[in-house]
């Protein structure tokens, strides 16, 4: 309908839409440059905020710490009696009113050969300090205050929870401390006191912004331990908030607070409390990791700002009206020139290039047009051309890359059953490319009668690079590997020919295993691939132990071991690629080794083909509509023996 209104109604069009446009930049700008302002001080006092409320959380915590590190320290360096212990214990509850409670747990005949359990606990309790032995009353040894101090060898601060009755929040600081046992530095405890809440609680609630904002504080993941809200505090994470109200900014932001990162929300986001939109602040408290947010309610710090712009834009409006009152005047004096060349322009935009348009006979405005008509319809003519040929060049481009989807699936073994003459053994295996090409493999084949060897893949990248890489390291373990050669030799002279050379700095993981098919005795490597699961005769499966090595060449002269594992009759492993388990459904969920198991588990009386199977179908299921983003790759190898 526009191309048939008159000249006139377009002039007034365009340079009313030209005006608006330019009104929009300058208002847009001024917005802009004011909201800047606000921002810079907005960034300016949440800095100087959050800096002095973080400072006064610091020297709390660092205050708290302080006590069980010099505690440790004693007891590593002193002699003690019970007598000793309980006075330093009891000393640290009356001496340090932000201390609740603290106990000396001892690793097992630590403290006494005649006792497994020994740990003494003084707590405040009716104004006094009252006392008990933890071991009376659980089993210590297996709580996350002594846990995880022992595993990381560090002081560690636990999660948040509710202290003996519910009614008081608290966190425990747990250190640990060693002692020279025969030349031998060995674990002989760990010192813990636990601190209430209420008043860090006190110093994040004195955060008071305008009318509205308001700060909170979470744990390393995610849970609330301050909060205006008191039902969201232990009972809601910054995740499950965001996840019901649909927020994916709030998700963004927690996630990156629980990573320790400060910054701001690029996107406003809504307060809890109000529903209204904030600009939220964050800063990680570094003694325990947790993280502190600041909310800052952003329409009542844009109010100001806003009502100058309702002003503006009344005034834009009155201003643009006038505008197109004089345009019209103007307009309706040059519209008989063009009636010649809008008719030509009709025919041009109803796809005849040929048209023949007229004569320029002057250099003014129409003579202009004139040109510009002609250079676009040759143009035009040039356009189709190239997009003709684009095509034909995207065509053959495809061509190539099902040619090569269709080398690379012919070098990896499809043909099933693989060996049907052998009954001591049944494997099975299976690929599915994320692209037309990918980088995962596996091969088998047997050295011998009585050892085959088996092996799977997944190389670095995407794409036809990936596909080259892999099938370089398929070609180079088939051709070295031998019944004299360990797994961990073979890999070290695949990597070292890897690494030529390899300016790329590609690499691959790989599992390598060679099975003795007359004993069930595995041989394998593993140069930095996800471990296998070992399926037992019985049901039962279990990732393999032991901790990869390095990737496959990246490094050269990298050494590798050879580890062992002995299957019985029935038993197998299950191999898989990241593709498998990383796997991510619409909800960014992976599927995860968990999932993995659970399907091997109730699959695994299968046959090598149904496992895989079964596998395939429960990723895919779990996936829905998703697309894959990384190639997946399984294989099933069960010894049988001869049963």
């Amino acid at each position: 309908m526009f191309k048939n209104k008159g000249i006139a109604f377009k002039l007034v069009l365009f340079f009313t839409l030209s005006s608006a446009l330019i009104f929009t930049v300058i208002f847009s700008y001024n917005y802009l440059v004011s909201r800047k302002m606000i921002k810079k001080g907005i960034e300016e006092n949440s800095a100087n905020l959050i800096t002095t409320t973080t400072s006064r959380i610091e020297i709390l915590l660092t205050s708290t710490q302080k006590v069980p590190l010099n505690t440790a320290y004693l007891l590593e360096n002193t002699n003690y009696d019970e007598a000793e212990l309980f006075r330093v214990i009891y000393a640290i509850v009356e001496k340090n009113p932000e201390i609740y409670g603290a106990a000396v747990a001892f690793e097992p005949y630590a403290f006494d050969k005649n006792k497994k359990h020994y740990a003494p606990y003084f707590y405040k309790s009716n104004g006094g300090v009252s006392f008990k032995y933890l071991d009376k009353f659980y089993d210590y040894f297996l709580w996350d205050w002594y846990q995880i101090p022992k595993e990381l060898e560090q002081p560690q601060w636990t999660e948040p929870y509710f202290g003996e009755g519910g009614g008081i929040l608290m966190s425990s600081y747990a250190v640990p401390f060693y002692r020279n046992v025969e030349g031998e530095r060995k674990l002989a405890g760990i010192v813990v006191v636990d601190i209430s809440l209420d008043h860090l609680r006190d110093i994040v609630s004195s955060i008071k912004i305008l009318k509205s904002g308001y700060g909170f504080l979470i744990s390393k993941n995610g849970t609330f331990v301050t909060h205006p809200i008191k039902d969201y505090i232990m009972n809601e994470t910054i995740f499950s908030v965001a996840e019901e109200r649909g927020e994916n900014t709030l998700r963004e932001t927690g996630r990156k607070m629980i990573r320790g990162e400060t910054g701001y929300s690029s996107v406003p986001v809504r307060s809890a409390v109000t529903g209204k939109h904030c600009i939220m602040t964050y800063v990680p408290i570094k003694s325990n990791g947790w993280s502190l947010g600041v909310l800052f309610p952003y329409d009542e710090l844009m109010a100001d700002i806003t009502n100058l712009n309702h002003v503006v834009i009344a005034l834009g409006v009155i201003g643009l009206l006038l505008l197109a009152l004089a345009i019209i005047f103007i307009a309706r004096s040059i519209t008989r020139p063009l009636t010649e060349m809008a008719n030509a322009a009709v025919k041009i935009g109803r796809g005849n290039l040929e048209v023949q348009l007229p004569e320029a006979k002057a250099g003014d405005e129409v003579g202009k047009l004139t040109v510009a008509l002609d250079c676009m319809k040759t143009s035009l003519k040039d356009y189709i051309r190239e997009i003709t040929e684009t095509t034909a060049s995207k065509q053959r481009m495809e061509s190539e890359l099902k040619i090569a989807r269709n080398i690379q699936m012919g070098i990896l073994p499809k043909k099933f059953p693989a060996f049907p003459d052998r009954t001591d053994f049944d494997i099975h295996a299976s690929t599915i490319p994320a692209r037309e090409v990918g980088g995962d493999f596996y091969d088998f084949f047997l050295i011998d009668n009585d050892h085959l060897c088996f092996v799977i893949g997944d190389a670095s990248g995407k794409g036809i690079p990936a596909a080259i890489f892999m099938a370089y390291t398929k070609t180079l373990i088939k051709a070295k590997a031998s019944t004299s050669l360990g797994t961990g030799a073979l890999m070290e002279q695949v990597n070292d020919e890897l690494s030529k050379g390899n300016d790329a700095d590609m690499f691959i993981t790989v599992f390598c295993a060679i099975l003795n098919t007359a004993t069930g005795e595995i041989s394998y490597t593993n140069g930095g691939h996800n471990p296998p699961l070992v399926m037992r005769a019985d049901g039962g499966a279990d990732y393999l132990d032991g901790p990869g090595e390095l990737v496959v060449g990246i490094m050269d002269g990298s050494r590798y071991s050879t580890r062992t594992l002995v299957l019985e009759p029935g038993d197998g492993l299950f191999l898989y690629t990241d593709g498998v388990t990383e796997a991510m459904n619409g909800a960014e969920e992976i599927f995860n080794t968990d999932r993995l198991k659970d399907v091997i588990l109730a699959s695994s009386g299968g046959s090598a083909s149904e496992i895989t199977g079964s596998v395939a179908r429960a990723v895919n299921d779990f996936c829905q509509d998703t697309p894959q983003y990384d190639d997946i790759t399984m294989m099933v190898v069960r010894y049988e023996g001869n049963r």
